[in-house]
């Protein structure tokens, strides 16, 4: 009994009054052990062929505790050399009769699954060095990431021996039918704010397919995926079905996105690079793409709805992770009726949530994750206020050490400021206000993003209009951030190209073949 109270305490702290990400029954079973303050570090090399490696450089780069902003350890620095050699790996492994070819589709799942079990095993190790690595709070790491993270590769466990053809009615004597064949062998670059859970993204469809993958994760934050590529070896993967390359993005990211013997490449982050990436990977070898990148997602508050929970989600929504998520409702539009009253509300739930070490149990904020992201989130705040915003909370660093940054709400923004405009990838949360319907429609959808958007009505009729209205990929209605391994995920215009999760995403990893047979007639 103890343990169910203490796990609901854990993640009622990390998601606030909102519990969209998980359900109450997991929360009530989840474990909520003592997070490891200083884990030790195990893997800081390349990952290929299920053996690890020195950089073919010799150099190194440091991974940083944005808590402190002190170097946690040396990390081996991968290029255009090892990605050759990672690449040359998931070539070999899945040439034509290896054991990855030749293992049963069932066999792919049971792999899968017991990554899961491994995972589930060392998820207070995994969580705790999630934190450390990150940043995220421990109670967001080890009762959203790491839950989340398991329930992504189980569903896909599923997937592995359920994805299939059709039989086609063809005119004439045939026989028609198609067959869902593996893209070959996939490059992935993953991002720094949910680095386990979008490792999780990229390799369960992947390997549930039957391709093979040559990944990079993000300089800033590569321990987890280091450690869950022992996993993989430890489940039984074959040697080459999964190499891991770290490095810089300028080194190792760009030989995966520009190699000409990947035959697609899945990239998540800015839109800024997604552009480089699409353009390395068509000026290479025409390679497929799939791209989820930024965001500036509308929520929209109106005057009818439960005011409460229309507080509480659009703060977990913008402040969620440290603002760092992709999906935040960063422009919350709210109905003039009701927006006086919900600014001073909004002001006062960010001036009570508490920043400060991530693994301290009444934490809900933690550090930003470098000085980069630092700086420019700074930057911005500087900005709102020079071009009329008015600061009613925060817009200042938090303390003197590390990365923090005070959960920040300005009001009386309007739609060409900059904060209104430009992804902030932080805890700044900007308050709009809207008065007519058609109005509110065009504002919303004014921007190149269109990942996400959220509605807070109890009018249904508002809310299926502005489902369809909307151009995002995602709408949620009266929740934020409600997401599973179930329900794709991926952006209109300048947010990607392609779905992420579900079925849907088994697509981007698929080659769809039609086989026809000539159907002999019938011998007078």
């Amino acid at each position: 009994m103890f343990a169910r109270k203490l796990a609901t305490q854990v993640l009622r702290r990390a998601q606030g009054a909102s519990l969209n990400v998980l359900t109450r029954n997991t929360v009530a079973t989840a474990a909520a052990p003592q997070p490891i303050q200083e884990p030790e570090i195990h893997f800081n090399k390349i990952f290929i062929n299920n053996e690890w490696h020195n950089a073919s450089s010799g150099k190194t780069f440091e991974t940083v505790n944005p808590s402190t902003g002190v170097k946690i350890t040396d990390i081996a620095a991968g290029d255009k050399r090892d990605v050759d050699k990672a690449v040359k790996a998931a070539k070999d492994a899945f040439k034509l009769g290896s054991p990855w070819r030749r293992i049963d589709a069932s066999q792919r799942g049971l792999l899968l699954n017991r990554l899961a079990d491994l995972i589930e095993r060392d998820r207070n190790y995994l969580a705790s060095l999630e934190t450390l690595d990150n940043g995220k709070t421990y109670a967001n790491s080890m009762a959203v990431d790491l839950e989340l993270t398991i329930r992504c590769y189980r569903y896909y466990a599923g997937w592995a021996d359920k994805n299939h053809g059709k039989t086609i009615p063809l005119d004439g004597n045939f026989f028609s039918y198609t067959r869902h064949e593996p893209v070959g062998v996939v490059g992935q670059i993953i991002p720094w704010n949910f680095p386990l859970l979008m490792q999780a993204w990229k390799l369960g469809p992947a390997l549930a397919m039957g391709n093979t993958v040559v990944m990079k994760p993000a300089e800033q934050t590569p321990l987890t995926a280091l450690y869950v590529a022992q996993l993989i070896a430890e489940a039984g993967f074959p040697a080459g079905v999964v190499n891991i390359v770290p490095g810089l993005g300028e080194s190792a990211g760009a030989a995966v996105s520009s190699h000409p013997e990947l035959d697609k490449v899945a990239f998540t982050g800015s839109t800024e690079v997604g552009r480089k990436v699409m353009v390395a990977a068509a000026e290479s070898n025409l390679k497929r793409v799939t791209l989820e990148l930024g965001g500036k997602s509308p929520t929209i508050v109106f005057a009818d709805s439960d005011l409460d929970n229309a507080l509480a989600q659009t703060h977990e929504g913008l402040f969620f992770n440290h603002g760092q998520c992709c999906c935040a409702g960063s422009r919350t539009f709210v109905e003039g009726k009701i927006y006086d009253q919900f600014v001073e509300r909004a002001a006062d739930l960010a001036k009570k949530r508490v920043v400060g070490n991530p693994f301290d149990a009444q934490t809900a904020q933690g550090p930003q994750i470098d000085q980069e992201q630092f700086d420019k989130i700074l930057g911005l705040i500087e900005s709102g206020k020079k071009e009329g915003a008015k600061l009613i909370a925060g817009g200042k660093r938090h303390g003197d050490r590390g990365y923090f940054i005070a959960p920040t709400v300005f009001s009386d923004v309007k739609d060409n400021m900059r904060i209104a405009v430009e992804e902030i990838f932080g805890p700044v949360q900007q308050l709009l206000r809207f008065d007519n319907m058609d109005e509110l429609v065009e504002r919303a959808n004014n921007t190149i993003y269109g990942l996400a958007a959220s509605v807070m009505t109890k009018d249904l009729d508002k809310a299926l209009y502005l489902s369809s209205a909307l151009r995002a990929g995602t709408v949620w209605i009266n929740c934020h951030n409600a997401l599973g391994s179930q329900a794709p995920f991926g952006g209109f215009k300048q947010s990607g190209i392609g779905r992420e999760l579900g079925e849907y995403a088994l697509e981007a990893y698929s080659e769809v073949k039609t086989v026809t047979i000539a159907v002999p007639k019938k011998n007078s």
